[in-house]
């Protein structure tokens, strides 16, 4: 899969621009501010429908503009496909495929696979439960349109529970039967999602670890281990014994939503025991492993994006990353950073095509 051109209008920095891609390396370099990660994430955008690094779409647009409209031309499987991601501020995000609108966004999510590595990912390693719990979800549901949906139809049902319990506690009642409800339709997709999150850990550790040592040489052992309510439980059983506290604080104490992946540096917390090189080196092979899990699923190469690689590594293990990407099993590459010469030389140690973009 390859993404032949792009183009922009109105988005985040851009009045308008339009690039022509090689198929193997495009890199995009310049000061800090021109807008090298955006074009990265306009490139995330075709892929997700959303942007990867603000979640307020009305904030993609360009200051002062009513609108932004992002347009790919891809060949996937010797076929042409167009994607365009445009939003009207007070509007609906559309996105269409050669012209034809999704009725659902989910619907898209998986067709382009991608994987970006960003300075940004350190929130996997020093925000809560939620970001790594994102970042499972989205690498699983790349490929598992099931799970999905039943994380779909999870998170809708938590929030009409939640609801219902703000409900007993503003009215001074309670019903069980009704609550009884949400709690069997929780467990029967929270069931559902616990066990693919677990045999997706299972295949992907492995990887993981693999990618970690290549990338360390092999200095240091790393771990990833799941945390979850439902390993020795079914949810409804837990939502029984935790009624009277989830009555007292008005929100469902226990579930798949708690889901943690606690990461480890030889047997202790990364966030405190690691550098800052073994932390950004810990999301590198994060990321690549989950590039790898991507492509065994879709049989596709995943599109890569590397923002601001040089960030916290030094010139050995950005170019130990390089040569890792230096063979078919990758395929189109994008890198951001702020110095052409140091981008350029790195690249040529690779024997593939590139093109560099000067912003």
């Amino acid at each position: 899969m390859i993404l032949k051109s792009l183009s922009v209008l109105n988005y985040k920095n851009f009045d308008e621009r339009s690039f022509v891609f090689n198929e193997k390396i495009n890199c995009f370099v310049g000061n800090n501010g021109v807008g090298k990660t955006n074009v990265l994430d306009a490139i995330y955008h075709l892929s997700f429908g959303k942007s990867y690094f603000n979640p307020i779409a009305s904030q993609n647009i360009k200051h002062d503009e009513a609108f932004f409209v992002v347009n790919g031309e891809y060949e996937k499987e010797n076929t042409a496909e167009k994607i365009v991601v445009s939003l009207k501020r007070g509007q609906k995000k559309i996105i269409k495929r050669n012209g034809k609108i999704y009725e659902k966004y989910s619907d898209h999510i998986g067709f382009l696979p991608l994987v970006i590595i960003s300075p940004a990912d350190r929130d996997l390693i020093i925000e809560g439960s939620a970001t790594r719990r994102k970042f499972v979800d989205g690498v699983i549901s790349q490929s598992d349109k099931n799970y999905l949906n039943a994380l779909l139809k999870y998170n809708k049902i938590l929030a009409q529970r939640n609801s219902l319990l703000k409900y007993f506690a503003l009215n001074h009642t309670f019903n069980k039967d009704t609550l009884d409800v949400y709690n069997l339709q929780l467990d029967q997709y929270g069931h559902e999602i616990h066990e693919k999150r677990q045999a997706f850990l299972e295949s992907f550790i492995p990887i993981f670890k693999a990618r970690y040592e290549a990338i360390s040489s092999g200095n240091e052992s790393v771990e990833l281990v799941y945390e979850s309510d439902l390993t020795d439980n079914r949810l409804e059983a837990l939502l029984k014994t935790v009624i009277n506290k989830d009555k007292a604080i008005q929100y469902t104490s226990v579930g798949i939503h708690k889901d943690d992946l606690i990461f480890n540096i030889a047997g202790h917390p990364i966030k405190k025991f690691g550098s800052q090189g073994q932390q950004k080196s810990f999301l590198i092979a994060l990321k690549l492993a989950q590039f790898d899990f991507i492509k065994s699923k879709s049989q596709v190469n995943p599109i890569l994006l590397l923002d601001d690689i040089f960030d916290k590594l030094d010139e050995q293990r950005v170019s130990q990353i390089i040569k890792l990407v230096d063979d078919e099993n990758f395929g189109q590459l994008f890198i951001s950073d702020t110095h052409a010469d140091r981008t350029e030389a790195v690249v040529k140690q690779v024997h593939q095509s590139y093109e560099i973009f000067k912003l």
